[in-house]
C-alpha cells in the first residue's frame, strides 16, 4: 500500500473508534460494542504502526526516537502542510 492508502485505512478505523467510543458513551452495556471498539482500536495501532515504520512520525509525542542522531519528526510534511494530507480524488462519499 501506498501512503495515502495507509493514511485513509488509519483515518477511517480512527473514524470508527469516535464514533463507537460515543455510541458506548449511551450504551455502555453492549457487549458486541465494546468488543467492535477493541477490534477498532487494535487494527488502527497496527495500521499507524505500519505508517510510522514505512513513512515516518504522524505525531512528535507519539514516536519513538529511532534515530539518535537526527531529530526524523521535523523532516516529514506536518499535518497542517498541504503535502501531508492524502487526497480523496474521487473516493468522496456523500
Amino acid at each position: 500500500m501506498d501512503r495515502d492508502e495507509v493514511l485513509n485505512n488509519l483515518t477511517s478505523l480512527d473514524f470508527m473508534a469516535v464514533d463507537l467510543g460515543l455510541y458506548l458513551n449511551t450504551h455502555p452495556t453492549d457487549a458486541e460494542a465494546i468488543a467492535a471498539y477493541n477490534q477498532v482500536i487494535e487494527a488502527a495501532e497496527r495500521v499507524r504502526a505500519h505508517y510510522e515504520e514505512n513513512f515516518g512520525p504522524l505525531c512528535s509525542f507519539r514516536s519513538f526516537a529511532t534515530n539518535t542522531s537526527n531529530w526524523q519528526w521535523k523532516d516529514d510534511p506536518w499535518p497542517w502542510q498541504a503535502s501531508f494530507n492524502n487526497s480523496l480524488s474521487g473516493k468522496e462519499c456523500l
